[in-house]
């Protein structure tokens, strides 16, 4: 992880050009959690995108040994999900990032409640599946449209049809060199679908700028999807009149990264860490991430450090579960 740390300042200086919007808003601050509300990973980190299988168990991560690891509270994290390289010494307890291409790297997943399948964005593997009883992993995709995926990112799922949505960030740049998605204006990105009865993988949208996070709406009518280059979530049309159209959703203060439902209506965003301080005041100092209303006006704020990274956040039952792509944790914030 140190490897990583090094660009954050070259970053930065970069980042600070691009041009986010600012955006006034009332917004409630909520305190990160401290250590003792840390889920810790045994010798992994990464735990990016997290859910819960349809009887509640979990939650369920995946992390840089390429893995899927399950909650199985006082007894800890257990291994669920693993591909075929779970046995290499090189990757059993993998968290240098330049093993990633070899080990895998698990992104965004989630569960089909009807079937207890788990759905997994690999970012070098491709689209993954495996059954409620986990163990090795299905390759459902690795291309679309004769096209290999590079840099898979993320995912959700349609609970009504089955049908798998799913983000490919970019067609030439990988997960580990995410940054030049952004520094390049990079706009190779595509939006995909996966129907299961099929078998069929089917490109919704092609030319776009670092898709990243993607979740259905509350009325299953659309999909938000974020695109971190442009500090902005679209909506994408699924079914009506407007079906494959997008339409601006939201204009953030910083770069969107994963994005979940709310049981409120609304939605969680969470902010990169190389999101732009704004000297205006229209975020909320170390925002790291976000909560949007159906309308997509920002209405609360969840607060870190300046050294806080997180790339999801998951509320359920009152409680907020939050991922990160480098943190040796689970966050968990009872609300």
């Amino acid at each position: 992880m140190k490897r990583k740390q090094a660009y954050l300042p070259f970053i930065a200086i970069f980042v600070a050009l691009l041009p986010c919007i600012n955006v006034a808003y009332e917004t409630k601050i909520i305190d990160l959690p401290g250590s003792r509300n840390q889920l810790k990973l045994p010798t992994v980190v990464g735990p990016e995108s997290v859910d819960f299988d349809p009887s509640g168990h979990g939650p369920y991560t995946g992390v840089s040994s390429g893995g899927v690891l399950k909650w199985q509270g006082r007894s800890g994290w257990t291994v669920f999900a693993y591909n075929s390289m779970h046995r290499d010494k090189d990757c059993v307890d993998n968290i240098d990032e330049m093993m990633e291409s070899k080990c895998g790297r698990p992104l965004g997943l989630r569960f089909h409640n009807a079937t207890g399948n788990l759905y997994i964005a690999d970012a070098y593997h491709g689209l993954l599946s495996v059954g409620p009883k986990g163990g090795m992993v299905k390759v459902l995709a690795t291309k679309a449209r004769g096209v290999p995926f590079t840099f898979l990112n993320g995912l959700d799922v349609d609970q009504e049809t089955g049908e798998v949505y799913f983000t490919d960030s970019s067609n030439h740049i990988t997960r580990r060199e995410y940054y030049m998605v952004v520094l390049t204006n990079d706009t190779t990105g595509r939006l995909l679908k996966y129907n299961p009865r099929s078998k069929k993988v089917r490109v919704l949208k092609g030319h776009l700028s670092y898709p990243n996070g993607i979740a259905m709406s509350h009325d299953n009518s659309h999909l938000l999807v974020s695109f971190t280059a442009l500090c902005q979530i679209h909506k994408f049309w699924i079914r009506g009149p407007k079906t494959g159209k997008f339409e601006l959703f939201a204009d953030l203060p910083g770069y969107p990264d994963n994005i979940t439902r709310d049981p409120k209506g609304g939605y969680w965003v969470a902010m990169s860490n190389l999101k732009i301080d704004n000297p205006d005041g229209a975020a909320p100092e170390h925002a790291v991430a976000l909560r949007l209303n159906q309308k997509g006006k920002i209405v609360a704020a969840l607060n870190g450090s300046l050294t806080t990274s997180i790339s999801e956040v998951h509320e359920r039952d009152g409680s907020l579960w939050i991922g990160s792509l480098i943190n040796p944790y689970v966050g968990l914030y009872r609300a």
